[in-house]
């Protein structure tokens, strides 16, 4: 996915803002490329796994589709683990087909390290992200 700078800058912030806890969100796309980042809340509040507002997501989504994009990601961060797939990030991609997962590790001196992936029937593959 190709992503604007400033795009990743943001998701970036939002992982270091809200540790300790995960943060959570998704990336709008057209074309291949990022058009917007959507910061959500992490329902969950905790370090260990993101929850999300179902309703909220959808609208959102509904938003993203009605302006010509589609969704391209979701992102969260790790903050006790390396940004890496988990399992229970496994078992979620299983609803999310063909949408990349951005994963955002924040270490304890607030540094972060970006990676993303495609999770297809329980296989991760790195992708690479492409900052214009």
């Amino acid at each position: 996915m190709k992503i604007d700078r400033t795009l990743l800058d943001d998701i970036v912030a939002h992982a270091v803002r809200d540790a300790p806890n995960e943060c959570c969100g998704i990336v709008a796309v057209r074309d291949g490329a990022a058009t917007g980042v959507h910061a959500t809340e992490n329902l969950a509040a905790s370090p260990f796994r993101f929850e999300v507002d179902g309703p909220a997501l959808f609208r959102l989504l509904e938003s993203i589709e009605s302006d010509g994009g589609e969704l391209g990601a979701i992102y969260h961060s790790h903050t006790r683990s390396d940004p890496y797939p988990s399992q229970t990030d496994v078992n979620f991609s299983s609803g999310w087909p063909g949408v990349e997962w951005i994963i955002v590790g924040v270490d304890k001196q607030g540094e972060a390290e970006v990676h993303a992936y495609l999770i297809d029937g329980g296989q991760i593959s790195e992708v690479k992200l492409e900052p214009t």
